[in-house]
């Protein structure tokens, strides 16, 4: 029988209590437990009271086996470091985004680089519209200067004509 020291919640919606417990890994948070050790109430100031624990019952559960949680191993290293050795866990998977979260992320990366993408081909259209129209323009420029300048010389010669 795997034995945790941990948590059970009790107390009003929004008023959190809790009575610290000997219990059956197996068994629900709040269900069965073996015996209580002591109390939480996180509703009291840090300075005060807010951890009760009964340390000779923890120490005699501990060399019985009873491993406690993160949390109540907290409380034990706080009041009697001698007692338990808590250790900052480490999870680096803790904030790290879940599977559907990374496969959205992975969508909107695909659409973004679709549109920019699309933004280049039309870019590159426009331009190459505007260096055609520009192409065309110089063309229809080139044709008519002459054009122009021929009936300048034919008034010119004209004038002549008439003198």
């Amino acid at each position: 029988m795997a034995l945790k020291i941990r948590l059970a919640r009790g107390g009003a919606k929004k008023r959190p209590y809790y009575r610290i417990v000997v219990a059956d890994s197996r068994m629900p948070r709040d269900g069965r437990f073996i015996e209580k050790i002591g109390t939480y109430n996180p509703m009291l100031p840090k300075d005060g009271e807010r951890v009760k624990l009964d340390m000779e019952k923890v120490k005699a559960w501990i060399a019985k086996g009873a491993k406690p949680t993160d949390r109540v191993g907290r409380f034990i290293h706080q009041i009697e470091a001698d007692a338990w050795a808590w250790e900052a866990g480490n999870n680096p998977n803790k904030g790290e985004p879940g599977i559907k979260a990374k496969e959205r992320l992975e969508e909107k990366a695909e659409k973004e680089a679709a549109r920019k993408e699309a933004e280049a081909e039309a870019k590159a259209a426009a331009e190459a519209a505007a260096a055609e129209a520009e192409a065309a323009a110089a063309e229809a420029q080139a044709e008519e200067a002459p054009a122009e300048e021929a009936p300048a010389e034919d008034a010119a010669a004209e004038e002549e004509k008439s003198e």
